[in-house]
């Protein structure tokens, strides 16, 4: 996929629209590990400790509580692996801090619900078994809306949103257990020019692409074979197909890995989708 994008021959359409009327500012998208044609997805600061199904031309498949979160400035979601082998976690990332004020985010892990994307919409549900993790800056607090989990080691990312240019990368260990306080480590940097802000980004299943998107542009980054998920922001990055959004901060992986859906925030956005011939 990464060939294709920098050939500029991914193709571009449209895969829907969300449909559902309580996805008003929708900043955090994944796509499922578990079932084809669903997509999980949040809102941004305001709503309460929930996320959304959707199917993949947007239809609403049902919306679930976090039991025992709360949601400051949730910013992030992302789909990967976990304390228990062969179960897909869900894992949202409330690191929004637009003062820089805030003296430690948090990210919840959930086990990904079953979801039939050819039933109806299901009545509100609670997911249980929530795991806390609560992460501190090594340095100052930072803003922050992209949130990256490695599908090889586990490992949780954090790619802050600097007005510089200059975005700063930290890690976190896998598999950190629930109601534990971690502080992060940078790995890395990723200079994209300046006032250009990182406001998403995801990692094919695989873990050979990451993406990174800005409110006008997606950036993708080759990740070499046994590299670590930090390596891939010293590679040479290519930039991908986008098509104008009023605010976009969500962008995820297709499931097969051969390309991505982009959406913006408002009212019934439509799903961009940017795949491989």
């Amino acid at each position: 996929m990464f060939e294709a994008a920098c050939a500029e021959s991914l193709v571009a359409l449209t895969s829907g629209v969300v449909a559902s009327g309580a996805i008003t500012e929708l900043s955090g998208l994944a796509v499922s590990r578990r079932q084809d044609g669903v997509q999980w997805a949040h809102n941004d600061s305001g709503d309460s400790a929930r996320v959304f199904a959707l199917g993949a031309d947007g239809r609403d498949l049902g919306q679930y509580s976090l039991s025992g979160a709360s949601a400051v400035d949730w910013e992030d979601l992302a789909v990967g692996p976990g304390p228990s082998a062969a179960v897909s976690y869900l894992y949202v990332g409330d690191i929004g801090d637009n003062a820089a004020a805030r003296a430690s985010v948090q990210v919840y892990r959930v086990p990904e619900p079953d979801v039939d994307p050819a039933a109806g919409t299901p009545a509100p549900q609670a997911l249980t078994d929530v795991a806390r993790l609560t992460l501190t800056y090594p340095d100052t607090p930072h803003n922050a809306e992209t949130m990256l989990v490695d599908p090889v080691s586990g490992e949780l990312y954090i790619v802050t949103k600097s007005s510089s240019g200059i975005a700063q990368v930290f890690r976190a260990p896998a598999n950190l257990a629930d109601g534990t306080t971690t502080t992060l480590v940078q790995v890395g940097a990723v200079s994209l020019g300046s006032s250009v802000l990182v406001t998403a980004g995801d990692v094919t299943a695989s873990g050979d692409v990451v993406a990174l998107r800005t409110y006008s542009s997606v950036v993708l980054f080759p990740r070499p074979s046994g590299a670590s998920l930090a390596d891939a922001f010293t590679q040479t990055p290519c930039s991908g197909a986008v098509v104008p959004e009023a605010q976009g901060e969500a962008l995820a992986f297709t499931s097969d890995g051969r390309g991505y859906i982009t959406a913006s925030e408002g009212a019934f956005p439509e799903l961009h989708r940017f795949t491989m011939p």
